[in-house]
């Protein structure tokens, strides 16, 4: 089989696409051919630094895929063999006091695919058979690898840490991320107010065109301001962000009294000023929140089914174009998920 790994660290040089074995299936296992993976942030930060992940190379790169089961223990009824499933990325222990009460994504052992472990970015997989779950019909195989990172996270950031309500206002910022996309669509979708930030005007009008309330330009407006103007001067209810220390003063200031903010990421910085007086005062929420667990992911997939949403694909690249995908996704141009193609010139060998 063909898959793309990571041999080492500092640039596109060290990602190579190769001829290796097809994986041998594991009792319990179950082996999916791979159709679709989509890329994440953590693809650029294996290949470039990998520091503070415990890995070792060469590996295959991908977190998130989608594909068709291949093969399965014969006592297990729940998949046949050519079913579509998505996979869900994180390989827990199962025995830890997390695990034991259900919160996966806080094992104390967790791995995940393509950071710990072999990952998607391959044309066969063989994973257990609780990270394997059927897609929602309506889906390609691009959009339903996209819901194992970024819509995973984000549902466990709106559902599970805000307790987001229909009648409430959620601000979301940098919408034309993966998460921040997906926390978009699935607010609009539970019946909340969405109010997105960009510093781009067409990821702000195409976010308005798939059913914003509201939409303010990072660069040109201040966001608290501009939040307290379109709430009345109240504030929102929820802060949706993954940026960090660029925002977060912001964050704090639209905030209503008594409001959550939610956060999963640093990307332009972990040390922001904490804002205690205002933390307080206004009696503020913050949550941190990675990933989620399988339960959320099993009501996450019914929900996607139900609403019919669709996961918003930027660009589809060939397994050969690794380094093209790869490069698109640093260049920040994107609105939705940049995805592999793993069918092209697949084979069983």
């Amino acid at each position: 089989m063909k898959a793309a790994f990571i041999t080492g660290h500092g640039g596109n040089e060290v990602v190579e696409v190769r001829h290796c074995e097809k994986p041998q299936r594991q009792p319990d296992d179950i082996l999916i051919q791979i159709k679709a993976a989509t890329l994440n942030q953590v693809d650029l930060y294996m290949r470039n630094s990998g520091a503070g992940i415990t890995h070792q190379l060469p590996q295959i790169m991908g977190v998130d895929g989608a594909g068709v089961v291949a093969e399965t223990d014969e006592t297990c009824s729940y998949y046949a063999n050519g079913q579509s499933v998505v996979l869900f990325p994180a390989l827990s222990c199962g025995e830890c006091e997390f695990c034991q009460q259900g919160d996966q994504s806080l094992c104390r052992r967790i791995q995940f695919l393509g950071e710990q472990t072999d990952g998607t970015f391959a044309e066969w997989i063989s994973v257990p058979a609780a990270n394997v779950f059927p897609m929602p019909g309506h889906l390609t195989f691009a959009e339903g690898a996209a819901l194992g990172v970024n819509f995973l996270t984000a549902w466990r950031m709106l559902f599970t840490k805000a307790q987001l309500k229909p009648w409430e206002t959620v601000l979301v910022f940098g919408v034309g991320g993966g998460v921040s996309l997906a926390a978009m669509q699935l607010a609009k979708a539970a019946g909340a107010r969405v109010i997105v930030t960009s510093r781009d005007t067409d990821k702000l009008d195409r976010a308005l065109a798939m059913g914003a309330d509201a939409a303010i330009n990072s660069q040109q407006q201040d966001v608290a301001k501009a939040a307290l103007e379109y709430t009345n001067g109240r504030g929102v209810d929820v802060v949706i962000e993954n940026i960090g220390e660029a925002v977060w003063s912001q964050a704090m200031k639209s905030l209503v009294r008594g409001g959550r903010l939610v956060t999963c990421g640093a990307t332009s910085g972990a040390q922001p000023g904490a804002d205690l007086q205002r933390l307080f005062v206004r009696q503020l929420q913050i949550f941190g929140s990675t990933g989620g667990t399988l339960a959320e992911f099993r009501d996450l997939l019914s929900f996607v089914q139900h609403h019919r949403i669709q996961p918003v694909i930027d660009s589809v690249f060939s397994l050969k174009q690794i380094h093209n995908a790869l490069n698109h996704l640093e260049s920040g141009k994107k609105m939705g998920k940049v995805a592999l193609n793993l069918c092209e010139d697949s084979h069983d060998s």
